[in-house]
C-alpha cells in the first residue's frame, strides 16, 4: 500500500515537472489575451527601435572618437608656416568632429580671436547635435517601456476583476489566468525593455562626453596656437 502511494506521488511529481518544463514564453504571451499580446508586440517594436538606435549611434560615435595623436602637431606646423590650405586639407582628410572645429577656426584666421572662438563654439554645437542624434529617443523608450508594461498590469487586473464579478460566487484560478498572465508578462517585458534602453542610453552618453571633451581640448589647443607669438 505504501509502495503504491509512493509510486502515485512520484508519477504526479514527474507530471508536474514535465508540465512546468513545457511552459514557454510564447505560451505565456498567448495565454495573456489580446490586450497583453498587443502590449507585448508594442514593447518588442520599442526594443527593436532601441537596439537599432544604440548600434547605429555606437558605431557613429566610435568612428568620431578615432583621433590621430599627431594631428595637432601637423596643424601647428601648417599654421605656423602659413600653409592654411594644407591645414584645411588635413582637417578634411581626418574628418572627425574635432577636425571640423579646427577647420572652421582656420577659415576664420585673420579675424579677431573672439570671432574665431565664436565660430568654433557654433560649429561645436552642430557637431554635438550630430553625435546626440536620436539618443534622446532611447531615454524616452527607457521611461515609457515600464509604464506601458504597468498599463498591461492594470489591464490584466481589470480582466481578472471582471471575471470575478461574473463568476457568480464561484471563483476558479483558471478563470483568472488570462488577467494574471497579462499583468505579469507585460510588467516583466516592460521592465526588460526599459532596463536595456536605460543602459544603452547611459553608455552612449558616456562615449559622447568623451568625444566632446576631445573636441574641447583640441579647440583650446588651437586657440592657444593662435595666441602664441610669431
Amino acid at each position: 500500500m505504501l509502495l503504491t502511494i509512493l509510486q502515485d506521488s512520484g508519477e504526479q511529481l514527474s507530471e508536474a515537472v514535465s508540465e512546468e518544463r513545457t511552459l514557454s514564453i510564447y505560451k505565456l504571451i498567448m495565454d495573456g489575451g489580446l490586450g497583453g499580446q498587443i502590449i507585448i508586440a508594442l514593447l518588442v517594436v520599442l526594443l527593436a527601435v532601441a537596439l537599432y538606435i544604440y548600434f547605429e549611434r555606437f558605431f557613429a560615435i566610435k568612428a568620431a572618437s578615432k583621433t590621430d595623436s599627431n594631428f595637432m602637431n601637423q596643424i601647428r606646423d601648417h599654421v605656423s608656416h602659413g600653409k592654411l590650405d594644407s591645414a584645411k586639407v588635413l582637417c578634411a582628410q581626418v574628418n572627425s568632429p574635432a577636425s571640423h572645429l579646427i577647420e572652421k577656426g582656420i577659415s576664420r584666421i585673420g579675424k579677431p580671436l573672439a570671432d574665431i572662438n565664436t565660430a568654433i563654439e557654433n560649429a561645436g554645437r552642430l557637431e554635438i547635435y550630430k553625435l546626440e542624434k536620436n539618443v534622446s529617443v532611447l531615454a524616452t523608450i527607457a521611461g515609457a517601456a515600464p509604464m506601458i508594461g504597468f498599463l498591461g498590469t492594470v489591464i490584466g487586473m481589470i480582466i481578472a476583476i471582471h471575471e470575478i464579478a461574473n463568476a457568480g460566487g464561484q471563483i476558479d484560478i483558471k478563470m483568472l489566468s488570462d488577467g494574471l498572465y497579462t499583468a505579469m508578462t507585460t510588467t516583466v517585458a516592460g521592465l526588460i525593455v526599459g532596463i536595456i534602453s536605460y543602459i544603452q542610453y547611459n553608455h552612449l552618453v558616456v562615449r559622447t562626453n568623451k568625444v566632446v571633451y576631445e573636441m574641447e581640448a583640441k579647440s583650446v589647443e588651437f586657440l592657444d596656437l593662435l595666441n602664441e607669438p610669431i
